[in-house]
């Protein structure tokens, strides 16, 4: 019985989790417990543990007397993660690069190529996509378990706020992405590890150059 309930906490925790990074539950939005478990046919109690569980990674903030809420994307918040996930990025291309592992190599090639093509006519939610599994990719090229850990909730805690440079730089993005694979496919740690580096701090600056542009319209 645990167990059974277990595994449905983290099927409905992986449904909250992906309505979040694909914008259907935006940031500071509250999360009420029955509105969720009316919409996915399940107890309040698996609710409850999923966003309990999604508190400890960064997407859910819990409040005492205001319950739970999308956290919130504050310029504080996005550059104390762009440090942390910059360092840890260029560390993952490096390693990818010098474990070079060809199946790995072959599978983001594969992306990379359906990535360019949605660059020109995707959309958001398509290129979120892509851009998510081509970062899960080559954190599985640096086979590394505990920096793909670490670095899959960096991801997702950042890309609430990456999300919104949306189609804006998608070209740019994809640019970088194959100059991250090609530096990884020929092997050079160092340019790997300087590319992968500067491709989240041009994401970071899009996003505060957005940012200051909102801000101006209000």
């Amino acid at each position: 019985m645990a167990a059974d309930r277990a595994s449905l906490s983290k099927v409905v925790s992986e449904k909250i989790r992906g309505q979040i990074l694909d914008g259907k539950l935006k940031p500071g939005e509250r999360l009420v417990e029955d509105r969720l478990s009316a919409e996915l046919g399940v107890s309040r109690v698996p609710v409850r543990e999923a966003l309990r569980g999604l508190s400890m990674e960064g997407l859910v903030r819990l409040e005492p007397n205001r319950g739970a809420t999308v956290t919130a994307v504050t310029p504080e918040l996005v550059a104390e993660l762009v440090e942390v996930r910059t360092l840890l990025e260029a560390l993952n291309a490096r390693l990818a690069a010098r474990r070079h592992d060809p199946e790995i190599v072959a599978l983001l090639q594969d992306t990379l190529k359906r990535g360019n093509a949605a660059a020109q006519t995707g959309s958001p939610d398509q290129l979120a996509r892509l851009n998510g599994e081509f970062h899960d990719r080559l954190a599985e090229a640096s086979r590394n378990s505990v920096l793909s850990d670490v670095m899959r909730s960096l991801r997702e805690r950042t890309s609430l706020a990456f999300a919104a440079n949306g189609r804006a730089r998608a070209r740019e993005d994809w640019k970088e992405h194959a100059g991250i694979l090609a530096a990884v496919i020929a092997g050079d740690e160092e340019i790997a590890a300087l590319l992968a580096a500067r491709h989240v701090q041009n994401a970071a600056a899009a996003f505060r150059a957005r940012a200051a542009t909102d801000q101006a319209a209000d």
